[in-house]
């Protein structure tokens, strides 16, 4: 099945919360790490993920509130709302978040892109939900 349509019999579900992005150098994510009061408590989506370059984190405002005050070195951007396609992708799809990406571009929009094992996410500014959803509304099945 091509990634279109797929994405017109997907679901795109918009978390309540809103998310801050961070970025650490690895010396004070391993810093964090010895404090398990700081580790995110799971009551929301986060990710983490580690490449050569920097340590980046996705946390939901509560989260990012009890760590804000740890992490002098970071960069920080807030305000994304996180918008999941509920559909369960083959690896064999191509073109899935490629489509969702070019559909948000058109209305210049932009997206923090992030997949998991099975799904794709994006992140979205707040200023900019309303336009994403008018858009994604006419490419997909169903927006709660």
């Amino acid at each position: 099945m091509k990634a279109k349509e797929i994405l017109k019999k997907t679901r795109v579900e918009i978390s309540p919360e809103t998310f801050s992005l961070i970025s650490l150098p690895e010396t004070d994510f391993r810093e964090l790490l010895g404090n398990p009061d700081l580790s995110p408590q799971m009551t929301a989506p986060f990710m983490i993920f580690k490449d050569r370059f920097e340590v980046t984190m996705l946390l939901d405002e509560n989260d990012f509130g009890r760590l804000n005050g740890h992490i002098p070195n970071a960069k920080i951007e807030r305000g994304f709302r996180l918008l999941t396609f509920d559909t369960v992708l083959d690896f064999n799809v191509s073109g899935f978040l490629a489509e969702i990406t070019r559909l948000l571009a058109e209305a210049d929009i932009p997206v923090v892109a992030l997949s998991a094992f099975s799904r794709d996410h994006v992140l979205i500014k707040q200023e900019h939900l309303a336009g994403a959803l008018k858009k994604l509304g006419e490419a997909v099945e169903e927006l709660c």
